[in-house]
C-alpha cells in the first residue's frame, strides 16, 4: 500500500510540472515562431527623428538586422523570460565583426552597438534559449540574412534604392519569387509625409535555422505607393 502511495505522488508531482510553466525555462520553451526583421537604414535614417551611424562609421548601403523575435501563432510574443541571461560579449566574440557590419545601430547617440545587441538578446533572445543559445541566437540571425539576401533579391526585379516609388505588390512578389516565402513588409513616413519601405519581417521555425511561411502577419499597412530611398 505504501508502495502504490509513493508512485502515485511521484505521477501526481510530474502531471503537475508537466501541466504548469512555472519556470524561466518552461516560458522560453513556449513560442511558437521567430519573426526576422531587417531594416532598410535609409529608410531608419530618413525621418524627421533622424539618426546616428554607429562609431565604426557609416554601414554598407544593404538591409540591416533588427532582430530575430520569438512570436506565438496569435499575435503575441513573449519577452524578457530570463533576466538571469544577460548579454555577455565573450560568448559572442568570434561574430562581433560580423554583427557590426550585418547588424549596425543607427540609434542615436552614436554608439558600437552593444546597447542594441543587449537590448535584442535580453528581451527578445532569452525566450528562445531552451532551443538555441545566445552564440546560436546572433549566428542564426547572421546566416539568416544570408540566406534571404534581400537587396538582391529586389535589384534584381528592378526595386532599387534610388529614391523611387514601387507598388507594394511588386515588391512582396520579388521577394517571394526570390526567396520562396511571403513576406510582411512594414513602411514608415519621410520627412515629407512619404510612405518607405522600412522593414522586412520573415518567419523562421523554431530551430532559428529555415525559413517558413508565417502563420501571422503584424497589424498595419503601407500606402499604395512606396519609396525605396537612398542611403
Amino acid at each position: 500500500m505504501k508502495s502504490i502511495s509513493t508512485k502515485m505522488v511521484k505521477l501526481l508531482i510530474l502531471a503537475l510540472v508537466g501541466s504548469s510553466c512555472l519556470s524561466v525555462l518552461c516560458a522560453a520553451e513556449d513560442f511558437d515562431f521567430f519573426y526576422f526583421v531587417q531594416q532598410w537604414p535609409g529608410s531608419f535614417c530618413d525621418t524627421q527623428k533622424s539618426c546616428c551611424y554607429p562609431t565604426t562609421g557609416k554601414p554598407a548601403a544593404d538591409f540591416g538586422i533588427h532582430g530575430l523575435w520569438p512570436n506565438y501563432k496569435d499575435g503575441s510574443y513573449p519577452s524578457n523570460c530570463d533576466p538571469n541571461n544577460p548579454f555577455d560579449q565573450s560568448q559572442v566574440s568570434d561574430l562581433i565583426s560580423s554583427m557590426q557590419e550585418e547588424w549596425p545601430t543607427l540609434a542615436c547617440p552614436s554608439s558600437s552597438g552593444i546597447a542594441f545587441w543587449t537590448h535584442e538578446w535580453e528581451k527578445h533572445g532569452t525566450c528562445s534559449e531552451s532551443a538555441i543559445n545566445q552564440h546560436s541566437y546572433f549566428a542564426a540571425a547572421l546566416d539568416l540574412k544570408k540566406k534571404a539576401n534581400l537587396l538582391q533579391a529586389l535589384q534584381s526585379a528592378g526595386i532599387k534604392p534610388n529614391g523611387e516609388s514601387y507598388t507594394l505588390a511588386d515588391i512582396k512578389g520579388a521577394l517571394k519569387d526570390s526567396i520562396g516565402y511571403t513576406p510582411y513588409i512594414e513602411c514608415n513616413v519621410d520627412q515629407s509625409g512619404n510612405s518607405q519601405l522600412y522593414q522586412v519581417y520573415l518567419c523562421v521555425d523554431t530551430n532559428g535555422s529555415d525559413l517558413i511561411e508565417c502563420p501571422v502577419f503584424p497589424h498595419g499597412k503601407c500606402g499604395s505607393s512606396i519609396e525605396f530611398p537612398t542611403f
